[in-house]
């Protein structure tokens, strides 16, 4: 009789350990929070990040034209940035490019910042890009009575051409391989000549696939057709070479043109090599009479037009290949 007492006693304690063990898993899986006293600790992500870079470039060109005389170039940038949330980020950055022109500038230092705002697959920028050339002559017949410091072909330039553009920007990724963007820039006095100019860009890059290349080298083709819109300079630069100043009292309308560029990049870790062909659509009487190049030459086609009655032609519009080697960083990605 004892021995069936304890029996029914010890199967009495499994049963009462049972359910308390299937009750208990099921508190865990319900109301797993009240488990712990407090919240687990989560590591601050530090919303601040700099990106930084340089590069050494065979020509410097800008939209289609060469601002370094088709010699090489070599650039750097440094810019901060403040990450308010994972879609959207405020920036501030400067940098510097060695530079060729006409008025001798010591170089062109850069100062921008803006805004970049994504939603889903869009990713926007929105801010204002500030061009300055310091360590500026001024040539010409306008710098003042008794300044005769003038290129050879007479052409002009201002002492100061620095100049500011607003801008907006959206790129669309399509995938982990394609994109595609679009851009516009507006300066109301461009390189500080009196006119206004527009420019207005589509994009277009293709990432190639991981381990397509040995090494561990990324690839991609990318492109840019744009077009950029000028207005009426002031008299500064309304002369025949400089030297006929009433000759357009009102300044030259300059004229708009097309360009467009096209290349292959090749990455591996932070570094990146970029061969790209650039051209336009420009003049070479046209291009002489934009740019002021102090070694445009006489005699070559199309010679004297409406706008270049003197007939002096330059090649600083025309097509280029330029080759450019740089690396880019973040502290946050590559400096930890």
């Amino acid at each position: 009789m004892m021995a069936i007492v304890m029996k029914k006693v010890s199967l009495s304690v499994a049963a009462l350990v049972a359910i308390g063990l299937s009750t208990g898993a099921a508190s865990a899986a319900d109301m797993g929070a009240k488990v712990y006293k407090k919240a687990p600790v989560v590591a601050a992500v530090d919303p601040w990040d700099i990106a930084f870079g340089a590069a050494i470039m065979s020509d410097y060109i800008f939209r289609g034209v060469t601002q370094s005389n088709h010699q090489p170039s070599v650039t750097a940038y440094f810019e901060p940035r403040y990450n308010i949330n994972p879609n959207l980020q405020l920036y501030v950055g400067t940098s510097f490019e060695s530079i060729s022109f006409t008025n001798r500038a010591a170089a062109e230092v850069d100062i921008y910042g803006g805004i970049r705002p994504t939603f889903g697959a869009f990713a926007f920028d929105f801010g204002v890009w500030g061009y300055l050339y310091p360590g500026g002559e001024c040539m010409g017949l306008g710098c003042g009575v008794g300044v005769f410091n003038i290129p050879l072909n007479g052409n002009p330039m201002k002492k100061d051409v620095s100049f500011y553009e607003v801008y907006g920007k959206v790129n669309y990724t399509f995938n982990d391989n394609f994109s595609m963007g679009g851009n516009v820039f507006y300066s109301p006095n461009f390189l500080n000549s009196g006119a206004n100019g527009t420019y207005a860009s589509i994009t277009g890059k293709y990432t190639a696939p991981a381990n397509v290349l040995p090494w561990g080298m990324g690839s991609y083709v990318s492109g840019e057709f744009g077009r950029q819109w000028l207005g009426t300079s002031g008299i500064f630069y309304g002369t025949v070479a400089g030297i006929l100043p009433s000759f357009f009292p009102n300044g030259v309308n300059y004229a708009d043109y097309n360009t467009w560029n096209v290349g292959i990049g090749f990455t591996k870790s932070v570094f990146t090599l970029d061969l790209r062909y650039s051209d336009t659509n420009l003049s070479k009487a046209d291009c002489n009479v934009f740019t002021s190049a102090f070694n445009a030459s006489a005699g070559g086609a199309p010679g004297a037009t409406p706008n270049n009655p003197g007939g002096f032609v330059s090649n600083w519009c025309g097509s280029a290949f330029i080759a450019k080697l740089g690396f880019d960083l973040t502290a946050m990605t590559n400096l930890k």
